[in-house]
């Protein structure tokens, strides 16, 4: 169970009115504590990281669309530690408090991000996503989530786990408010044809609640989009692959911590790095090698439905305090890809909504967005 804490959803708390870039009608943001905001201390999520981390100099390269547009940056959202884990649990700064089930895990690692666009307190979250870290977090607390397409974004002055995962994206309420917070991010990933995929490839995730499964093809039926199902023979070493690579590269990132500092980290993150002790520079390397195959395979598809669309988790999200939360089995193999990715919460008949994952090929992020507009207003209409 994570220590208490305050205001868990925060690490760093900002006013809005001392700071000369924000305009009083600007979106109110969250921002992800990984990323450097100008004269804050970015923390990462961990006392190790903390204990020497000085004020950023300037502000992350992803944030220069918002600062530009006057946005009120509320705060540094807390995380899971390092950004290394699907649960959203901090021990050390507390746990963001799911709006939907106060028992239940936010998700990650953008924990805080997706808390504090869930309750209310920002209109738009940004976060990274490395192997799910805003699509997890997104589908556990029923809002909107945008993973864009790798190395779109600029990563500068965004603290790694695995550069070759890594990226940045955004969290909001809504289609309409997430397209504003993707147009701060990037307007490349909000300029282009905003044309809804005709056809949508459903891809079935082995071991998916049923009830999530259902909720997805009620979701795709209220949209009246022509569903076509698909099969992906290399899903299931696109994911292996993936874990590899993420827990790999995130050995190396840390390689100073886990030296130096291992008394300091948590005891999930610690077995994190433990695992990740087995993983050779040849295990490594083939695990990066496996992209390319994947993505020859996943570009066959999207040719021809457009988009595809899987559940954003498998599972509802776990109750806090259940023993270790594992990665969330829908999110890796599409982060091996690079592919854009959006998680959409679609009702499921009971107190947690589903969330579908919606992919579509590289830059095609408007397409993503557009799609999810029509599915969300399909089941509004749908009641």
């Amino acid at each position: 169970m994570a220590d208490p804490h305050p205001d868990p959803t925060w690490i760093t708390r900002l006013d809005p009115e001392q700071d000369p870039q924000a305009r009083p009608d600007g979106v109110r943001l969250a921002v992800k504590d990984c990323i450097d905001v100008a004269g804050v201390p970015t923390t990462a999520g961990s006392p190790a990281v903390a204990a020497v981390a000085e004020p950023a100099a300037v502000d992350a390269a992803c944030l220069s669309g918002a600062r530009d547009a006057g946005a009120r940056i509320v705060g540094k959202a807390n995380l899971h530690e390092l950004c290394f884990g699907s649960s959203g649990v901090n021990p050390h700064y507390g746990t963001p408090v799911n709006p939907l089930d106060p028992r239940r895990v936010p998700g990650g690692s953008s924990s805080g991000s997706a808390v504090a666009v869930a309750s209310g307190e920002v209109d738009v979250g940004i976060g990274t996503d490395t192997t799910g870290s805003i699509r997890t977090p997104a589908a556990c607390c029923g809002v909107v989530g945008l993973k864009t397409t790798w190395s779109l974004v600029p990563v500068a002055g965004v603290r790694p786990l695995a550069p070759s995962l890594d990226t940045v994206g955004v969290l909001a309420r809504s289609v309409a408010d997430l397209a504003v917070g993707a147009t701060l991010l990037d307007p490349r990933l909000t300029d282009g044809d905003l044309t809804a995929s005709p056809t949508i490839g459903r891809f079935r995730l082995p071991d998916t609640d049923p009830t999530i499964d259902a909720a997805i093809d009620s979701a795709l039926l209220d949209a009246g989009f022509l569903v076509d199902e698909v099969e992906l023979p290399g899903w299931a070493t696109a994911h292996a692959a993936a874990l590899t690579v993420l827990f790999g590269e995130a050995l190396l990132v840390n390689e100073d911590l886990w030296e130096h500092h291992r008394d300091s980290l948590g005891e999930d993150v610690l077995e994190r790095f433990t695992f990740a002790q087995a993983i050779g520079p040849a295990e490594l390397g083939e695990a990066r090698g496996r992209r390319e195959a994947w993505r020859t395979e996943l570009a066959e598809v999207l040719g021809t439905v457009g988009v595809l669309a899987l559940p954003a988790m498998a599972t509802y999200p776990a109750r806090i305090g259940s023993h270790a939360v594992a990665p969330n089995a829908a999110a890796p193999a599409i982060s091996l890809s690079g592919h854009p990715a959006l998680a959409l919460p679609v009702p499921s008949g009971g107190l947690l909504p589903a969330s579908i994952q919606l992919v579509a090929p590289d830059h095609h992020e408007p397409r993503l967005l557009a799609t999810a507009a029509a599915i969300e207003a399909a089941v509004a209409a749908a009641g």
